[in-house]
């Protein structure tokens, strides 16, 4: 097992291959999870947003847990999304992820009625007395319609298992000073998702990239890492520069129904998305494609780059 840390670096989070009633397609997972062990991120984020964990049952995320374990032999650490709108539910998937053999937990406060800043931190709380492994606090607050104040990310991270927060790209595009303000209030790993913003993020001294497309092209998103870590960024920009189509429409269709469009043409698979999302139509998903077409040829070229 590496010795990296699951929230430092790339994390990258693949999609879930599974039919129209929701069965994963475990062997098609593994299919997916190999590149990103040969590529060396440092963590899988399995059964993130991008992973559709809001659609798929208890039994299948846990089918989809033990067939990721089996199949990475711990090469890379996997951090499982256990989020659910009940505390006991979210209890069970975690137990679930953790008796699978899971190495960390990602837990977002989905809710339908709104929760109150003590409720997330009870239904935290709850979580972490249920399982040992540590765990990053999912702020997402465009699908889970609950936004931490920095006070209830302090009063979380004095919890002991609770290492790492994924948080949202600031509104106001303040990415240093929100960090700095972050790391006042609180001990914890800070990384970003939206992948779009991930370049400033990791060049303003993010720890972590919760990576979507890393989860389909891991070389890439690795390079991309790596140099802004290195505080390379003329590099980093222009792999960043690279990416702008892919960005363009995530933004217009949304990443999940991109990624969903492009795992099926990285592998000969129908990953169907959930209902009731629907793909892009054939026009929109031929403009997915052409962007994403020059993306496959340097993720090849930077793989053969790696193998030398």
């Amino acid at each position: 097992m590496s010795s990296v840390s699951p929230f430092h670096g790339l994390s990258a989070f693949p999609p879930t291959p599974a039919d129209v009633n929701g069965r994963v397609d475990t062997e098609s997972l593994c299919r997916l999870l190999e590149p990103l062990c040969d590529a060396g991120v440092a963590s899988i984020g399995l059964l993130g947003s991008t992973g559709i964990y809001a659609f798929l049952t208890r039994a299948e995320r846990r089918r989809a847990v033990q067939a990721a374990v089996e199949c990475v032999e711990g090469r890379v650490r996997i951090v499982v999304g256990v989020g659910a709108l009940r505390t006991d539910h979210a209890v069970d998937l975690a137990r679930d992820a953790e008796a699978a053999g899971a190495d960390a937990l990602l837990l977002a406060p989905v809710s339908y009625t709104p929760l109150t800043q003590e409720e997330a931190y009870q239904h935290f709380l709850a979580v972490t007395k249920a399982a040992a492994l540590p765990l990053c606090i999912y702020n997402n607050p465009g699908t889970t319609h609950f936004t931490f104040s920095r006070e209830l990310l302090h009063r979380l991270s004095d919890i002991e298992t609770i290492r790492a927060v994924k948080m949202p790209l600031p509104v106001d595009g303040d990415l240093r000073g929100e960090l700095v303000a972050l790391r006042e209030k609180a001990n914890l790993a800070i990384g970003y998702s939206g992948d779009w913003g991930a370049a400033e993020a990791l060049l303003s001294g993010a720890d972590a990239w919760y990576s979507v497309v890393g989860g389909l092209l891991p070389h890439i998103a690795l390079a991309l890492t790596k140099a802004a870590i290195a505080g390379d960024g003329g590099e980093t920009r222009r792999l960043d520069g690279a990416l702008q189509p892919l960005w363009k429409s995530f933004k217009e269709f949304g990443s999940l129904r991109v990624v969903y469009a492009v795992v099926n043409r990285l592998l000969p698979i129908e990953a169907e998305l959930p209902r009731p999302l629907l793909p892009p139509g054939p026009t929109d998903r031929r403009r997915v494609l052409d962007a994403v077409e020059p993306l496959i040829a340097l993720e090849n070229e930077l793989k053969a780059q790696s193998l030398l």
